[in-house]
């Protein structure tokens, strides 16, 4: 059986890999719209050739690298949620998320570039949208799965609007971090809201 093919998947998969990586450390450090092909490249390692097999231009990269991202954090959130049984356990989910959930300064600074760019292109606003769309979906569907078993506070509405709350908690507490980059602070903050927020008005129904 010929492995090349193989190897050149296993290359590839790398060298994409540390490309995202490479455009991870510039975007950071200099901003998207101030970042060129050249050098991500350069901080990769890699020619520009190497640049275009795996992606055709720095937008395509830029959103790849903010999927990355976001999946990783709805996963985080599913995963912290999905531990309990039927009935929720607000302040010991709360604690799993508020543990886990990605809180990094270089990714909120990415994301706030990719923000700003979405809201000047129709296309990847849609996109957005969508990510954050499956988010607010991975919370929603745990808080309807312990309907009936634990009630959340009146005010929030039904699960959709309690998962909005969630996100927008999260929207501002990160921004609070790009600011004073105190990441302990932050997780302890979020906690705060996230519990204000699901566990007033939550009982166990018998």
């Amino acid at each position: 059986m010929d492995e090349t093919p193989r190897r050149v998947t296993r290359r590839r998969v790398r060298t994409r890999a540390r490309l995202l990586d490479a455009a991870f450390e510039v975007f950071a450090a200099k901003g998207f719209g101030r970042v060129s092909i050249e050098e991500v490249c350069e901080a990769a390692g890699y020619s520009r050739g190497a640049f275009y097999s795996n992606f055709a231009t720095l937008d395509e990269l830029f959103f790849a690298l903010y999927q990355e991202r976001a999946d990783l954090i709805a996963s985080q959130v599913a995963d912290a949620l999905a531990q309990d049984g039927p009935r929720l356990d607000v302040p010991a989910s709360v604690d799993r998320v508020t543990e886990v959930l990605l809180l990094d300064v270089d990714w909120l600074l990415v994301k706030t570039d990719f923000l700003v760019h979405a809201a000047r292109d129709p296309a990847v606003a849609r996109a957005l949208l969508d990510h954050r769309g499956r988010l607010r979906e991975a919370i929603a569907d745990r808080l309807l799965r312990a309907r009936g078993h634990t009630e959340l506070p009146a005010v929030l509405g039904d699960v959709d609007g309690a998962a909005h709350a969630v996100v927008a908690a999260y929207d501002g507490v990160t921004t609070q971090l790009l600011l004073d980059k105190d990441v302990e602070a932050a997780r302890a903050w979020l906690k705060q809201l996230l519990t204000a927020l699901l566990a007033d008005g939550s009982r166990t129904h018998v």
